[in-house]
């Protein structure tokens, strides 16, 4: 019995880039199309098998530990951005600034799909929803650097729109303008979490 469900949300393709240098800074770079494989968006600087472990994961393991890389793109939704942009009092936010990798149309609140979501494309290519990707300063500070008085409010009207992260489960070509088809695990709560006040903000 297939335990992941097709669901009737299509998205689409409208902005893709990749970070080369993220030493560099955070800005990526647009693309026409990219090359998704296991280690994800081929020339990306995030892609990658496996990753030190960051402050994202230090209450799991010592900062610099190998983990594995769940990490490896960076995903926004086009409404979402407008929402993040209009709160800024910006006419618009260029995805770049963000560091994003893509921005699809199409999904309603993009940012709380579930974890281990799949976003199937009609190319055959396969990307795993690992979790929401937590507002920060760093899209804050290039923000504020290509609009100064609007950047640093970003991590506060981010909160819940910033998009998610996901990794290469079926390698494959994805272009502008191609369409996925969203894919959700079962989606019943944990219970023994319901009953915690320090953790139920965590609950589906």
């Amino acid at each position: 019995m297939s335990v992941l469900r097709p669901t009737e949300i299509f998205v689409r393709v409208t902005w893709l880039g990749i970070v080369r240098d993220r030493s560099r800074g955070l800005a990526s770079e647009p693309r026409e199309a990219v090359e998704a494989t296991y280690e994800g968006f081929a020339g990306e600087t995030h892609a990658g098998l496996t990753r030190a472990a960051c402050t994202r994961t230090r209450l799991q393991y010592p900062v610099g530990t190998e983990i594995r890389n769940v990490r490896q793109i960076s995903i926004v939704s086009a409404e979402e951005l407008a929402e993040i942009a209009a709160a800024l009092g910006l006419p618009e936010l260029d995805p770049r600034l963000l560091g994003a990798s893509m921005v699809v149309e199409g999904a309603p609140q993009f940012t709380r799909v579930p974890p281990s979501s799949r976003l199937v494309f009609e190319t055959g290519a396969g990307l795993v929803i690992d979790m929401e990707n937590a507002p920060c300063r760093f899209p804050a500070e290039a923000i504020e650097a290509a609009h100064p008085g609007h950047g640093m409010r970003f991590p506060a009207h981010a909160r819940g729109k910033r998009g998610v992260t996901a990794w290469v489960e079926c390698p494959g070509k994805i272009g502008l303008g191609d369409t996925a088809r969203l894919h959700v695990p079962p989606l019943a709560p944990y219970a023994p979490l319901l009953g915690s006040t320090r953790s139920s903000s965590n609950v589906i």
